[in-house]
């Protein structure tokens, strides 16, 4: 085992505030992993981290980066999982690095002849997805599911999600490359909002009634995104990459019966759901049943400018960042 390691650290706010450094590894805790990293994923969170506008607000100096895959090599007390076993997982801090630690709980086994870089892209935003579409609401097959910033990695994820599960997908995304992507990766109708008005193009896609559920990443204007549910709809929350938070008028939901539900979840309250749903993430990746769009991949050294590629949305899918080839 190496004493020293090369790690991402914040220390300042901003992106300006990125060194790289060499410092020592971690070690693993009860129930912990340490874990090898090959490849990690970028998060819009990374940048609202270095910014200090993200809910969780570590103490600097700290190692950035939230989403890993690689391989363990060594195991705290009471963690069952063996070394040389290929995992992902969500770690708190510290994944822009050669090794980082991931709690057993927040682990998943990584099904054979999936790469790291495909393996980075499936924690965050697939187990979002899921959450948001079989555990704070269930969707039902022939549901109608409108998907904003639908090239984007949460996006993209529940879309796919959505797809299985048997629902009629509307992707929302700007520009047609992104919409044909939507398309690939299993929406069945996509609406181009640079070029046509979103309102009235769900309309025409639903035949004036709205859809049953809205998985919104980007925020903006509540009433906007009320007016396109149905009678009983539900509007899924998982963001505000467009930086406005929405101030929801609850009258809106009462006269039409809609729910508005915050999609978040922390393993200190979420621990039985997390195994569940990343259970069902192992086995949804094991049977190809989702297919992470890896949209740019960067080299280790190379993190300031992906960070703002993110930033500038000159991004699809998942960025990934190679720390080690596999």
């Amino acid at each position: 085992m190496t004493t020293t390691m090369r790690a991402w650290r914040s220390l300042a706010p901003g992106l300006d505030g990125l060194a790289l450094d060499t410092i020592a590894p971690p070690e693993p805790g009860p129930h912990e992993l340490l874990v090898r990293v090959e490849a990690a994923a970028l998060n819009f969170a990374d940048l609202l981290m270095a910014d200090d506008r993200y809910q969780v607000r570590p103490q600097r100096p700290f190692t950035m980066g939230q989403e890993l895959a690689g391989t363990v090599v060594a195991a705290g007390s009471g963690a069952t999982f063996a070394p040389g076993l290929r995992v992902a997982g969500k770690v708190e801090t510290g994944a822009f690095a050669d090794y980082a630690v991931l709690r057993q709980d927040l682990a998943m086994a990584v099904p054979d002849g999936l790469s790291a870089a495909t393996a980075a892209a499936l924690p965050i935003v697939y187990t979002t997805a899921l959450v948001a579409l079989t555990e704070s609401t269930v969707v039902t097959p022939g549901e109608r599911v409108l998907v904003t910033a639908a090239a984007g990695g949460v996006g993209l994820a529940a879309v796919e999600i959505a797809h299985h599960l048997g629902a009629f997908v509307i992707a929302a995304a700007g520009g047609a490359d992104k919409c044909a992507l939507a398309r690939s990766h299993g929406a069945d109708a996509a609406i181009d909002y640079r070029s046509d008005n979103l309102g009235e193009a769900v309309a025409r896609l639903t035949e004036g009634r709205g859809v049953d559920v809205i998985v919104d990443a980007v925020g903006g204007e509540a009433k906007d995104l009320l007016r396109l549910l149905a009678w009983g709809g539900r509007w899924l929350i998982t963001g505000f990459a467009g930086g406005a938070i929405p101030q929801i008028p609850a009258n809106r939901l009462l006269l039409r019966r809609l729910s508005a539900i915050g999609v978040y979840f922390h393993p200190d309250h979420d621990g039985a759901m997390l195994a569940r749903v990343g259970d069902r993430l192992s086995r949804l990746a094991a049977a190809g049943a989702v297919s992470p769009h890896v949209g740019a991949t960067h080299a280790f050294e190379a993190l300031p400018d992906a960070l703002v590629a993110l930033r500038d949305r000159a991004t699809t899918g998942k960025v990934i960042l190679r720390v080690a080839d596999a």
